[in-house]
């Protein structure tokens, strides 16, 4: 209904069967209708007029499909000059309609290059709007550089808001930003990513006490929602984050374990807490949290600075066997990823070719057995990069340009083969070309930091290794020497009932994974140093 009364306020600023300006009104008394003896008949529009008047009838009327042709045609006619900005407004709500976002937005770009129409402040609502519902940066970047937020709709105030502070991010402007998300009214629908990404700025400006209240609140906000709703976990893992920049290791890891072990983030917990364990010396709970980590459920999870970090472990309680047989399995696992990457990155691929090769993984990600399957990317790595918020922004904008050219062919009577069809076709292929290049680099370009990240961590592999071959070496000296002592069981003194808490059993782990236990291992093994 708002964007129906938006069309006829802009329909009822055309005087009607008038292609000029209305001229001043006769000064001269009105003659009574009593005292006129006929009438003549009034005259009809001229053939011009009766184009635009019937185009506005059509909008008017809700046939938007019917109307955009000649709304395109008159735009380009010189008869309407003089009204060209108005009329490019007009179809560009009118493709909206159709939901054609990305077709609409070049109309209103247009009316706000030209700058000299009443209609460009309208134009860049709009066009803001349509940024939104597409998602894409360029256009939405365009449209703020332009706005000014207190002459904005009131309706749409929050969702300019959020996207400034999106902006401000992108630029490093943190402080800036976190004010732009504070401005989101609570019960929007923005109001929980606004209040995430409030405490996100906050933390890169290292105002952890402001990070820390603005996702308090976010959970608070969260309170009556389900247990792992996604925006009330952010703010429990932003929470724990924060703790753990500050260097507060035990508040962090009881952060970490409030997080519900049915959320998506779950296994980022895992790991994240470990790092948190390690530092405050609790290497067994460190050690059980890695037999989840590296389970069967989780093969399929790139995260090779867990295998390393897991042997740092080994390499404090000197098992060196285990710290052996995890840096071979860090070896045999990602050695082969960063020899094929560097292939794919030493290729002369355009950033189309890697578009197609990322779209092609992305149909195999939800597929059961595809890790399995030859595919040109490793998949470990493709699951990481799709992922990723950039190339989901990007991605997205291509399935949301792919749908517009759905509902083109789906248009009645031929409406893409008239001229508003062959231009909506134009751009949107231009569009889309010009996406999956922008796609493509940014696939490379996450090819190419995991290409240095690998590629640092062989190299820290390396020093792993011979740290644990000077300790071997260390080790056998004293047992030369007769000096090792017995191998000491870590809570060898605890008996069994120990283990028994809550109603729980405790059982010895046998070689098999069961979803239900992940997260309850306790590593109850040997530890070899003096």
């Amino acid at each position: 209904m708002k964007r129906l009364v938006v069309i006829l306020i802009a329909i009822s600023l055309f005087p009607l069967g008038a292609t000029q300006s209305p001229r001043r009104q006769s000064k001269k008394p009105a003659v009574k209708a009593s005292s006129v003896k006929s009438a003549k008949p009034a005259r009809s529009a001229p053939a011009g007029n009766r184009e635009l008047v019937e185009a506005l009838a059509l909008t008017k009327a809700g046939k938007y499909a019917e109307a955009a042709p000649k709304l395109f045609k008159l735009s380009y006619s010189p008869r309407f000059a003089s009204r060209r900005m108005q009329i490019k407004y007009i179809l560009g709500l009118t493709l909206q309609q159709l939901g054609l976002n990305q077709v609409a937005a070049f109309q209103y770009i247009g009316v706000i290059k030209d700058g000299k129409s009443k209609f460009v402040k309208q134009s860049l609502e709009r066009l803001s709007l349509a940024a939104d519902s597409l998602g894409e940066d360029t256009l939405l970047n365009y449209a703020i550089a332009r706005l000014n937020v207190d002459e904005f709709p009131k309706a749409h105030r929050d969702m300019l808001h959020f996207r400034i502070g999106e902006f401000q991010m992108r630029n490093k402007q943190y402080p800036a930003a976190a004010d732009s998300f504070s401005r989101v009214a609570r019960g929007h629908a923005l109001f929980a990513s606004a209040k995430y990404q409030e405490g996100l700025a906050y933390a890169e400006a290292n105002q952890t006490d402001r990070a820390l209240n603005a996702f308090d609140e976010l959970v608070q906000s969260r309170r009556n929602a389900a247990v792992n709703d996604k925006s009330r976990v952010n703010g429990m893992m932003g929470r724990a984050r924060v703790l753990y920049q500050n260097k507060q290791w035990d508040q962090a890891i009881e952060a970490y374990r409030s997080v519900p072990r049915d959320s998506t983030f779950w296994h980022d917990t895992l790991f994240e807490s470990s790092w948190a364990m390690l530092r405050s010396g609790r290497f067994r709970s460190a050690m059980s949290n890695f037999h989840s980590l590296h389970s069967s459920f989780y093969e399929d999870t790139y995260l090779p600075e867990s295998l390393l970090l897991r042997s740092i472990v080994y390499l404090y309680i000197c098992k060196y066997d285990e710290m052996d047989k995890t840096l071979n399995l860090f070896g045999h696992i990602y050695k082969p990823v960063y020899k094929t990457i560097d292939e794919i990155l030493s290729s002369s691929a355009t950033p189309e070719k890697y578009f197609n090769m990322m779209n092609e993984m992305m149909r195999l990600v939800n597929k059961e057995g595809a890790s399995k399957m030859k595919t040109p990317i490793p998949y470990v790595v493709a699951t990481k990069i799709s992922r990723e918020a950039d190339f989901q922004n990007s991605f997205q904008y291509i399935r949301k340009l792919l749908i517009e050219m759905k509902r083109i062919r789906s248009l009645p009577d031929g409406w893409q083969n008239q001229p508003v069809g062959q231009y909506a076709r134009k751009v949107l292929n231009t569009r889309l070309q010009k996406a999956k290049q922008r796609a493509g680099k940014i696939v490379r370009n996450h090819m190419m930091l995991i290409k240095e990240d690998l590629l640092d961590l062989i190299e820290q592999e390396g020093f792993i290794r011979y740290e644990m071959i000077n300790g071997q070496k260390e080790s056998l000296k004293k047992k030369i020497a007769g000096k090792d002592l017995a191998e000491k069981q870590i809570d060898q003194d605890n008996e069994r009932d120990f283990y028994i808490q809550n109603g729980f059993e405790y059982w010895p782990f046998r070689g098999e994974y069961w979803l239900d236990e992940l997260g309850n291992y306790h590593y109850v093994g040997t530890q070899s140093c003096n």
